[in-house]
């Protein structure tokens, strides 16, 4: 479920919050509760950042393509 505080995050800061989210369960020393929370969060902040990624990619997308048309229409 994403909520208004996830839409708002940019592609970096939910990176960088994803980074310190996999460190944390990696460094292990956490209990089962707090590593499904964090494993949770993760699973958010990868959306976010697919969100950010899949809107870059239609961007470029729609450039490429408006630059072949101006090239075909040449």
């Amino acid at each position: 479920m994403t909520n208004k505080t996830e839409e708002a995050l940019s592609y970096e800061q939910a990176r960088d919050e994803l980074i310190e989210v996999v460190r944390r369960l990696e460094a292990g020393g956490t209990s089962l509760e707090e590593s499904l929370g964090l494993w949770e969060r993760g699973e958010e902040l990868a959306k976010v950042c697919r969100r950010w990624l899949e809107g870059a990619r239609a961007r470029l997308d729609a450039a490429l393509a408006e630059e072949a048309e101006e090239e075909d229409a040449e």
